[in-house]
């Protein structure tokens, strides 16, 4: 079977799946916009939820970027209304994520129930407050790795890591790899 044709049977396997894009200010855009994208693009619903009604503005690196509509807010929705979750990265998202117990508690329920939860960059740190680390294979950006590693969690320094639907990955440059083992994993559903 060739590369296109696994792509295209794993695009079917994500139609339809709902995915929950948990974000607030100051996520670092191409982290957001892009596996967006591929998920749009396959044919997954995607719903993005903040801890405020929003809008919400991304960054690139250091320099503002561009502004993005909420769908819902945390106390709007459950872990039981999607079948994934991506938490984008950038410094300010994932600390603010992590001081909401809500948003913590909403990433929690993905890891714990097996459902795939894929998160870049900084993105790992809401899954640090989570407790859900331990014992797994994960990457981030590299100023993560002591907290992953103090948290109980293997780092690899490898542009995606895949630890039984949990997928991580290092930074932007790494998208496309992180992008494809998202879309696998989404296709193939709860571990």
């Amino acid at each position: 079977m060739d590369k296109q044709t696994r792509k295209n049977d794993a695009n079917e396997h994500v139609k339809g799946k709902k995915v929950a894009i948990l974000v607030t200010n100051g996520f670092e855009q191409s982290e957001f916009t892009e596996p967006r994208q591929a998920l749009d693009d396959a044919g997954a619903v995607t719903t993005v939820v903040s801890l405020d009604k929003g809008p919400i503005h991304g960054m690139h690196h250091q320099t503002l970027g561009d502004h993005f509509d909420v769908d819902k807010t945390i106390d709007q929705v459950n872990s039981d209304d999607f079948d994934a979750l991506l938490i984008p990265g950038g410094v300010a998202n994932p600390d603010a994520l992590r001081g909401n117990e809500a948003a913590v508690a909403f990433a929690r329920d993905f890891v714990k129930a097996g459902k795939p939860t894929f998160a870049i960059c900084h993105g790992p740190q809401v899954l640090i407050t989570a407790g859900v680390v331990k014992g797994r294979s994960m990457t981030s950006y590299k100023t993560v790795r002591i907290d992953l590693e103090n948290a109980g969690a293997h780092w690899v320094d490898q542009s995606v890591v895949v630890d039984e639907g949990l997928v991580t990955s290092r930074s932007p440059k790494d998208i496309p790899d992180f992008n494809a083992k998202m879309l696998e994993e989404l296709a193939e559903g709860r571990h």
